[in-house]
């Protein structure tokens, strides 16, 4: 996703106690393969990449139904970006993918800092790794929508990773009310129909006509990422302590976003949930 990075000087490895542990490491930016397994049972490759001079970390895979999801971490701006390329039904006059983005603030603790990413290292590449916690399913209804021509003002990133989305682009109110009072335009965001106060508008997967407009809903699943960073203890000759970094916790998220269509055939995923 990222340019070529500068390469990475690993240093022996002192411990054998982690599998996944911080090396000392020379570089702008690295790259890690993870191999994990899906909620379905398929087993997937993840690419974890971290930019230190852009204090940014990305998250990439593809789903059991052919998905390309990419989650990206802009901790300069303290925005996160969920984007979802999906497999279109070309029998049903759709295109071969679409895109849709989900922007959202990034909140202190989610994931390890860019710094700490570009050290990450594993020992076995081959393992199936499973996250130590299973953190809870999160539910955004998405109420606006994000100009993308603007949408520069949040994040650098959202041109370049939503330019396929442009008019699928969505997040939350109290989101859009944050950015706001930061000084953000107002004319970046569009309000769209109230989901809670529109009951006329169905969930898409009960519309049965493709042209009516409905409320659509996607889920997806961080599987496994680094989200905390762990501390040991050591002692010197006098007997004074002190803590230094020796691994990383891994965790799983869900996601569930729900957000307003003008069509049914904007959501035809929608049909089997």
């Amino acid at each position: 996703m990222f340019a070529s990075c500068v390469s990475v000087a690993s240093v022996r490895i002192l411990t054998r106690v982690c599998a996944l542990v911080l090396l000392v490491a020379v570089g702008l930016c690295s790259e890690l393969r993870v191999r994990v397994r899906l909620a379905d049972g398929l087993v997937t490759e993840e690419v974890l990449e971290a930019d230190i001079e852009r204090d940014l970390i990305s998250v990439e895979f593809k789903q059991g139904d052919g998905a390309l999801i990419t989650f990206v971490a802009d901790f300069k701006q303290d925005v996160k970006i969920f984007r979802a390329l999906i497999l279109g039904e070309l029998e049903r006059g759709q295109n071969q993918y679409q895109a849709v983005c989900f922007i959202s603030r990034l909140s202190r603790n989610e994931i390890i800092p860019s710094e700490s990413m570009a050290r990450l290292r594993q020992k076995n590449p081959h393992a199936i790794r499973l996250a130590e916690e299973r953190r809870g399913l999160e539910q955004l209804t998405m109420s606006a929508a994000v100009n993308l021509s603007q949408a520069s003002q949040l994040s650098s990133h959202i041109h370049n990773m939503c330019s396929e989305a442009r008019e699928a682009i969505y997040t939350r109110e109290s989101d859009v009310k944050h950015w706001l009072d930061k000084g953000v335009d107002g004319s970046i965001f569009e309000v769209l129909p109230q989901t809670t106060e529109a009951p006329s508008f169905q969930a898409c997967h009960s519309t049965k006509d493709l042209w009516q407009p409905c409320l659509c809903t996607y889920s997806l699943r961080l599987e496994w990422y680094p989200c905390l960073l762990k501390y040991c203890r050591s002692r010197d000759t006098t007997g004074k302590g002190s803590t230094y970094k020796c691994g990383i916790k891994s965790c799983s998220k869900g996601y569930h976003f729900t957000y307003y269509v003008p069509q049914k055939q904007m959501c035809l995923w929608d049909e089997e949930t």
